[in-house]
């Protein structure tokens, strides 16, 4: 079992559930903001939070960082054994499924 009884889904999703979780985060707001510092401990800790509570987030990596959004994104969801969905501009929308009561259903 994964970080906040969560277990990996890397690999697992397939195309058409990516697609789906694609659509549902269109009209999401960022939750994550990554600033000029990069991730921190404390950035770390939101995440993994936020991920934990909504199942889909997006990111926002703001231009005057020191990494790259896609970077960032993959970085942030490997450690939490999330996946990276998407990545558009400075936004980047990372899942990962929730083990006890699941918000989303995956079709």
């Amino acid at each position: 079992m994964g970080l906040s009884g969560t277990e990996p889904i890397m690999g697992r999703l397939t195309g058409k559930q990516k697609k789906y979780l694609r659509g549902l985060g269109h009209h999401l707001n960022p939750v994550v903001m990554v600033g000029q510092r990069g991730i921190t401990p404390a950035l770390r800790g939101k995440f993994e939070d936020e991920l934990y509570n909504h199942e889909l987030i997006k990111i926002r990596v703001s231009t005057d960082s020191i990494d790259g959004v896609k970077e960032v994104a993959e970085d942030l969801a490997n450690e939490a054994k999330g996946e990276v969905l998407q990545v558009i501009g400075r936004m980047a929308l990372v899942y990962r499924r929730r083990n006890e009561e699941p918000e989303i259903e995956l079709p």
